[in-house]
């Protein structure tokens, strides 16, 4: 082979091993991400309304696809499958299910706590006057949801387990219907379901998470997904931060928009979101520390499969990605 075939051969070689690099990279690089959320993911709606997030996201090259779950376990399966690659908000018990069956998560973002945010209900005429009267009663709650450890805990501080109570396991949406028609004895929720019932079914709070339960809510992303656009995630960390503080100084405009995506009217959603914090922060270890408080509960009364240890998940900063120790 002379010199000029030679060079030939390695310039098409070259070109062919610069295409499958450059599209190994853009396969690494999605252009489009998926953002689950359910209705009470609150500033994730908001940014979904606003239009704001895709906005910046189009400066990245990114477009967004959205979908809506019914609440944080389903939405955190659906990401632990690859489905969508981001969630909205959910309550610090969510992660917890989603790490025992084995999800690659990584926290992306947590809220400060709103232990107001949920509460155990009971109709305005109920006999039932205290936590402890719950013992044989039926009571509608969302598995792995926060207000299932609220639950767990309330009962505890009542000399109660959670075998002496009767649990329905029922959506926010069912929980209420079965609520309303008397088929439940007490119901535990968050909002904005608190607040709708109180103020549409005259619901009476028994319990809140006051010195019980904090209710953290956590941002969690696929770790495959941080991995490959961490420059998407700090957007949205920026996003979320922003428009929490934005929900906060600004409540009345925040309710004309949260309305038409609750179904609910603007007294309703000022007083839901008056109970949540809406503080947006990065995840520490520590954070961690108080997750395998919650997992401990919900493995001792053998809601979990096996035991988990919360530092195993991953979690991330503006700055950078570690794993906790």
């Amino acid at each position: 082979m002379d010199r000029r075939h030679l060079m030939r051969g390695v310039t098409a070689l070259g070109i062919a091993l610069f295409s499958v690099t450059d599209i190994s990279a853009a396969a690494e690089q999605p252009a489009t991400v998926r953002i689950g959320f359910q209705k009470s993911s609150t500033l994730i709606n908001i940014l979904k309304a606003n239009g704001d997030l895709e906005k910046g996201l189009a400066g990245l090259g990114v477009t967004v696809k959205w979908s809506e779950f019914s609440s944080g376990l389903p939405l955190l399966e659906a990401l632990n499958v690859g489905a969508v690659d981001i969630s909205g908000d959910v309550a610090d018990t969510v992660p917890i299910f989603a790490q025992a069956a084995g999800a690659k998560l990584t926290y992306i973002a947590a809220e400060a706590p709103s232990p107001t945010a949920q509460a155990l209900l009971v109709p305005a005429n109920s006999p039932i006057h205290s936590v402890a009267e719950l013992k044989g009663k039926k009571v509608a709650v969302t598995k792995a949801a926060g207000s299932h450890y609220l639950l767990i805990a309330a009962l505890a501080q009542a000399g109660l387990k959670f075998k002496d109570i009767e649990p329905a396991y029922l959506t926010p949406a069912d929980g209420r219907a079965a609520f309303e028609k008397g088929a439940v004895d007490a119901w535990v929720t968050w909002d904005p379901f608190v607040a709708a019932a109180q103020k549409q079914a005259n619901a009476r709070v028994l319990a809140d998470g006051t010195g019980i339960a904090s209710y953290q809510r956590y941002y969690l992303a696929s770790s495959g997904f941080v991995a490959s656009r961490p420059d998407v995630v700090k957007l949205i960390f920026a996003k979320l931060k922003e428009t929490g503080e934005w929900v906060k100084k600004n409540p009345d405009a925040a309710a004309k928009i949260l309305g038409p995506a609750w179904g609910l009217n603007p007294e309703i959603v000022t007083l839901a979101n008056s109970r949540r914090s809406y503080e947006v922060r990065s995840v520490s270890p520590a954070n961690l520390v108080e997750e395998q408080k919650v997992a401990d509960a919900f493995f001792s009364e053998g809601a979990l499969p096996k035991p988990i240890n919360s530092k195993d998940a991953q979690i991330w900063s503006p700055d950078k990605q570690v794993s906790a120790q």
